[in-house]
């Protein structure tokens, strides 16, 4: 098993809190090989924010650092969907944040692409829901872990107990939990 995973957004949106929870998810607490890096603006909120982050069950399947082909990808803000879709596989699982990506960017970008895409509003959601956007981000994790099964549930949810701030963590599981019943 071996999965290339693209998780992108603008800063402010927790990409980089969501790509930690995910990568020591598979590493500590599910016994995946797990390899990654992020990159991210200067500036503190807005600026480009993404995560690579590639999980095995094989140490040798870890050859680069870097997304090249992904199978699972996140898009959390449309300027990110339209600089990385490249790095997207033909046939990959692709989660866009309807709240800030409208469809017809997606299917303009998807092109004759076979992209199983799941379009779902994980910031107003998180807002509407748990009464604020700051959120999303587990939101969009828990849809994501949800449907590819990448990682148990539980072992995100221990992830984020040691990760998180303290005075987050119950939200961040209560958005989470959330974003496993989302369809």
């Amino acid at each position: 098993m071996r999965h290339e995973i693209l998780i992108a957004g603008r800063g402010g949106q927790g990409i980089l809190l969501l790509g930690h929870v995910l990568g020591l998810a598979a590493a500590k607490y599910a016994n995946l090989y797990v390899t990654g890096t992020e990159s991210y603006g200067a500036e503190t909120r807005g600026g480009d924010s993404r995560a690579d982050i590639i999980l095995c069950d094989d140490a040798e399947e870890l050859d680069y650092v870097k997304v090249r082909r992904a199978d699972i990808a996140l898009f959390m803000y449309v300027e990110q969907l339209r600089r990385y879709t490249h790095l997207v596989n033909d046939r990959a699982k692709v989660f866009v944040d309807s709240s800030f990506i409208p469809e017809d960017d997606v299917k303009a970008v998807k092109g004759t692409r076979e992209w199983l895409v799941y379009l779902k509003p994980y910031t107003n959601i998180a807002r509407e829901e748990l009464g604020t956007h700051r959120v999303a981000n587990m939101v969009a994790l828990g849809h994501v872990v949800g449907v590819t099964n990448v990682v148990p549930a539980e072992a995100v949810v221990n992830a984020i107990k040691e990760l998180v701030r303290p005075k987050w963590v119950e939200l961040d599981i209560k958005a989470f939990k959330l974003g496993l019943s989302l369809k």
